[in-house]
């Protein structure tokens, strides 16, 4: 896909990062270590009572994880933005994200006062903090999904974080449909193994990009997504 970047940021471990996507914009994300893991939402800028719908994303395109050729749809019906490129092949989408509870148990507890910016943060506090900054609250945090982190489900219904799902350089892109209120934090993964509070970096990159054919592999993965698409541009007429 033909692109023109338009800029380019690094996001420390463990920080928190937001932007409006424009339609007619991607956001490749990197993961510029290895092992990385992004928890992402996103709203409708326009209208933030329309908000990412996890559920109808996985049942719509019959998956238990994301990967390229997929969407993300918001609560009504709409698509938010599409997987145009992955080197991953597997996202997360089932094990949610990390609290302070969770964060304290796991790592133990280091406040900013106490370590500045090596402090113990979790994605839940930090996106409502992101959240607010756009006059939105805890009401509007719904279901997120975790790029770059692998988890599967046994025979017993147990989950299972896989290792070494990223290695260094993989990246995902997003290519915005409508004009999106991205979010992102990369805070360890809630089941990721060990007491090691060290979350990883990723680069981000924000390209202006073509807009989808009507032959467009997103568009075509199934007849809901095409459907999907179609109400998508009846919204912009």
């Amino acid at each position: 896909m033909e692109s023109t970047v338009l800029c380019t940021e690094v996001v420390p471990g463990g920080a928190t990062w937001s932007h409006v996507l424009k339609r007619g914009t991607a956001l490749r994300i990197t993961d510029m270590e290895g092992g990385a893991n992004v928890a992402a939402y996103f709203l409708n800028f326009e209208l933030p009572a329309e908000r990412f719908n996890l559920p109808d994303t996985l049942k719509a395109q019959h998956t238990a994880r994301l990967t390229r050729g997929h969407v993300l749809y918001s609560d009504m019906g709409r698509i938010l933005c599409s997987i145009t490129e992955d080197t991953v092949g597997w996202h997360d989408p089932l094990a949610g994200i990390s609290n302070a509870a969770l964060v304290e148990k796991k790592y133990g507890k280091l406040s900013y006062q106490e370590a500045r910016n090596q402090w113990h943060q979790n994605a839940r506090d930090a996106l409502l903090v992101e959240l607010g900054k756009y006059g939105l609250g805890s009401r509007d945090l719904h279901a997120t999904v975790n790029f770059f982190s692998k988890v599967t489900v046994d025979t017993e219904g147990n989950l299972q974080y896989c290792a070494n799902n990223s290695p260094a350089g993989s990246y995902v892109e997003l290519r915005a449909e409508m004009n999106v209120l991205v979010l992102l934090n990369n805070c360890p993964h809630p089941l990721e193994p060990g007491n090691l509070y060290a979350p990883k970096p990723v680069n981000l990159s924000i390209s202006r990009v073509p807009a989808p054919r009507t032959d467009d592999p997103c568009r075509m993965l199934c007849r809901e997504n095409t459907r999907g698409f179609l109400l998508t541009e009846f919204y912009f007429l």
